[in-house]
């Protein structure tokens, strides 16, 4: 016996179903010669005939019968194993693998994930939050977010702008009321600041051009949301996101203290493992975050 070609058993099962070669041909959309070829490579690896061909006719040898009662049933079963893949189904299901920054996530993504989720019951949601870049391909995350400056260069992903994101200046009511509210940049010199590691020196850009100020002061930390907490405890003004103080100066919490000036973070990506055909469950949550983000200012 030779080698034998896995991949004719189901031209085999077809000729043996419809009895016949033409139409097993058009079942399978190929030519009756591709077919006939198939069938004699088939029974040349197995050395022996299938099928009895007639001119009217084709019909099952017995050793011809013998394979289709061994072959169509599991042929049948890895047809339906395939086609119930999650990842084949219309309807969005299985595992989606997300990864975003800590702060990105918390606040923002954390509302869309939870109103995707409630939409589609069949999905499982694995979230990792981390500030550290992942290497999508190799540990199986289906999508990202990245906040960078530049266009994301990797032969290995696709990626996608969603929107600009801009950090701004805020401090408490309380610290406003006792040290009164800069009006230009010209006057944060004159006030407490509470800064990130390595970034002291900030270039802001408002409506009569750039302006570079030193933000130098007496905290400095490398967290969003311990910055948070502290401007929110009127230790002096300090930049955040919009996405991550916005809650708080809807609640009074918190103040633009120059709400004309930002300072420009870069842009927000969504980044996805290279492929031709990417998963239904991805395609649907990307195009639920920017449809959740369109318009509304990062």
């Amino acid at each position: 016996m030779g080698t034998i070609d896995f991949n004719l058993l189901p031209l085999f099962v077809a000729v043996a179903e419809a009895s016949s070669f033409s139409r097993a041909a058009v079942k399978l959309n190929v030519r009756k010669s591709s077919v006939s070829r198939g069938i004699a490579a088939l029974e040349g690896a197995m050395n022996v005939r299938l099928f009895h061909r007639t001119t009217r006719q084709v019909s099952l040898t017995t050793a011809g019968a013998a394979l289709l009662e061994r072959a169509s049933a599991p042929l049948a079963s890895l047809q339906r194993s395939v086609l119930d893949l999650p990842e084949l189904q219309e309807s969005v299901s299985g595992r989606l693998r997300i990864t975003a920054p800590i702060d990105f996530g918390s606040t923002v993504l954390a509302a869309i994930v939870a109103r995707f989720s409630a939409l589609h019951v069949g999905l499982e949601i694995d979230l990792r939050l981390t500030n550290a870049v992942v290497d999508l391909v190799a540990e199986g995350v289906d999508i990202a977010f990245r906040i960078a400056r530049r266009p994301l260069k990797d032969s290995t992903l696709t990626a996608q702008k969603i929107g600009p994101v801009n950090l701004q200046l805020f401090a408490s009511p309380g610290y406003f009321a006792r040290k009164g509210k800069p009006r230009s940049p010209d006057d944060l010199a004159k006030h407490a600041w509470v800064t990130f590691r390595d970034a002291e020196r900030l270039k802001l850009v408002g409506p009569s051009g750039t302006a570079t100020v030193d933000g130098r002061g007496p905290i400095r930390c490398d967290d969003m949301f311990f910055m948070r907490e502290v401007l929110r405890q009127g230790a002096g003004i300090g930049l955040l996101p919009t996405f991550v103080a916005g809650p708080d100066v809807t609640a009074g919490e918190l103040v633009y203290a120059l709400p004309q000036w930002t300072v420009p973070q870069g842009q927000l990506w969504c980044l996805c493992p290279s492929a031709r055909h990417l998963p239904r469950k991805v395609t649907a949550f990307r195009e639920f975050v920017v449809e959740c983000l369109r318009g509304r200012p990062l």
